[in-house]
């Protein structure tokens, strides 16, 4: 016997061996009227009559008993078995009926036989009343499978016809039990994101329903308490990753690896602020999380430059305060930080009158190279990063927004490319995040396909 998969939540599909099968409008009817009796055999006038209508006369005679059972042989024909199989999905019973013109007479009946698998609103049904007797995770994990098997309103294409009147209506009420079922469980399992979805949905279908309202707001808040500075977060499906825009202390982000920006020189002396601010994440990296160790640093950035050749050397008369040798802008160099790496990545150029400079296109190298060397050394942590550019040595020609949106689509080409990391936080203090056109930034991000790719 062929495989036989009939789908009646929403639109009706019929796949046989794994193709599917068009049905003309009448024996599609038919086969609907035999779903809507639930396993149970329908007899010939009754099909006739709830398929076809009342007869001419409102008699069933030779004409009307052929009609219907050419239909159910061109069902048979594409579902297997013949009039005599007992193993046939369609099966001809004898049954005693009414409505004939003796008081009693033995009539032809048809029973549809598939397995609950085979009918979604069967498999629907089973899986939901199975959920009602078993363990809240148990039941949230039938839930989570019976509900994508509804596509819309069951049975549409009879969905007015009386005999399909109690199945869609029972089934509608299921599904409204179900998603509040689930929501409840979720909620109470301590699952809110994952409940959200079903509040929105409930709410959308009853507007007028307070305790659909209550529970959607209830939820809410409870996940942008759980965000805490969160003010801005993405899930990238197609990455299997995630960006959050924050408020807060980068510092803070201890289980997190961090992002550092520094000059082409490499310089660590913060010594009156002359070459290297102590308010500078750099500097606040050197006291806050090496302790201020200042030799330790130097011999970690030495080992980490060993194989990178520099591109210039200044003489003590042009650069008498800090480092002279230059590198490569966009060289990084991964650094152990209690546990923890720290990427410092040189995406601007100190002159030697000690400010720091850069260009858009210097800082999405940079960027780029960054992610690079986070997919090689970062160990899939989080990687924390500040508004890179935005401090002392700002990027001429970009503004906060700007920057915002720069490390996300870079991070994001980066993740397309190559496992990254599983979240990029970009960690903006108060005062600048107080300032700035976040809805620009909101704009921006939800414009991106699940992939992090901008419209073409």
């Amino acid at each position: 016997m062929p495989a036989v998969r009939l789908d009646v939540l929403g639109p009706t599909t019929l796949a046989v061996d794994g193709s599917a099968v068009a049905l003309p409008p009448l024996t599609l009817r038919l086969l609907l009227r035999l779903v809507a009796a639930e396993g149970g055999s329908v007899p010939l006038p009754v099909l006739y009559r709830d398929v076809w209508g009342e007869p001419p006369g409102g008699r069933i005679g030779r004409g009307q008993r052929t009609q219907v059972q050419q239909r159910v042989h061109e069902l048979r024909r594409v579902l297997g078995g013949g009039k005599d199989d007992p193993e046939s999905v369609i099966r001809t019973e004898t049954v005693v009926a009414d409505g004939v013109p003796a008081a009693a007479a033995a009539v032809s009946a048809y029973r549809l036989v598939l397995a609950p698998a085979q009918v979604d609103c069967t498999e629907f049904e089973a899986a939901v009343r199975q959920a009602g007797r078993t363990a809240p995770t148990t039941a949230a994990a039938l839930l989570h499978r019976a509900l994508p098997l509804w596509r819309g309103r069951p049975l549409p294409e009879v969905a007015a016809a009386p005999f399909a009147a109690h199945l869609v209506r029972r089934l509608t009420a299921l599904h409204e039990l179900a998603r509040r079922d689930l929501l409840r469980l979720e909620t109470e399992l301590g699952h809110p994101e994952r409940a959200l979805p079903i509040a929105e949905s409930l709410a959308a279908d009853f507007p007028d329903d307070p305790a659909a309202a209550a529970a959607l707001l209830g939820l809410r808040e409870r996940i942008r308490a759980r965000h805490g500075n969160e003010v801005l977060r993405r899930e990238f499906a197609g990455l299997r990753v995630s960006v959050v825009v924050k408020r807060g202390d980068l510092f803070d982000e201890e289980n997190a690896n961090l992002v550092a920006g520094f000059t082409d020189t490499f310089d660590t002396s913060t010594d009156r602020d002359l070459v290297i601010s102590s308010r500078s994440v750099q500097g606040q990296l050197l006291e806050r999380v090496l302790g201020g160790d200042r030799a330790g640093l130097d011999q970690m950035l030495r080992q980490g430059l060993r194989g990178v050749e520099p591109v210039a050397r200044e003489s003590p008369r042009d650069k008498p305060h800090g480092k002279r040798a230059r590198y490569p802008i966009g060289t990084v160099v991964a650094l152990n930080a209690q546990g923890r790496r720290a990427f410092a990545v040189a995406y601007s150029r100190q002159g030697n009158d000690l400010v720091a400079r850069s260009t858009p296109d210097q800082l999405r190298y940079s960027l780029d190279q960054l992610w690079a060397s986070v997919a090689m050394y970062g160990l899939l942590r989080p990687v924390a990063a500040p508004l890179v550019g935005s401090g002392l040595a700002r990027v001429h020609g970009l503004n906060p927004e700007e920057i915002v949106m720069m490390l996300v689509d870079s991070f994001a080409r980066a993740c397309r490319v190559a496992v990254v990391a599983p979240e990029l936080r970009i960690v903006i203090p108060p005062a600048v995040l107080d300032r700035m056109r976040l809805l620009d930034v909101v704009r921006f991000v939800e414009a991106l396909d699940d992939f992090g790719a901008g419209p073409a």
